[in-house]
């Protein structure tokens, strides 16, 4: 009797004998829109609608205050300005504090001169 000296697995391929260079994809041939595209849907290249307008934050004011835990808030501008509150009266006061930077920061008075 003759046994097969190896059992074929699942119609898997040959192990390659030397190493190979990846070859491109084919190219499609055909036009029209990819598969997948919806017939009706613009395909072209629309402007970013959240472009923005050439503004950009200086400050920020960030408030924590978790229930039941002590509140605070950290007050920070691009001039230099890096502060921080804990507590209910002092948050409230670098609060103001920030709102009060606004009006005499440098960097936003020197863009509201370039703007004008």
């Amino acid at each position: 009797m003759n046994t097969p000296s190896r059992l074929l697995l699942k119609s898997l391929p040959p192990p390659p004998t030397s190493p190979g260079i990846a070859e491109p994809a084919p190219a499609s041939c055909g036009g029209g829109a990819a598969k997948g595209v919806a017939e009706g849907v613009p395909t072209a290249v629309r402007p970013d609608p959240q472009a923005g307008d050439g503004r950009y934050p200086i400050a920020w004011l960030t408030i924590t205050a978790p229930r039941g835990a002590t509140p605070t808030a950290t007050s920070i501008c691009e001039c230099g300005r890096d502060l921080f509150a804990a507590g209910h009266r002092r948050v409230l006061a670098l609060i103001e504090d920030h709102a009060r930077h606004r009006d005499i920061c440098p960097l936003r008075i020197a863009e509201e001169r370039i703007a004008s």
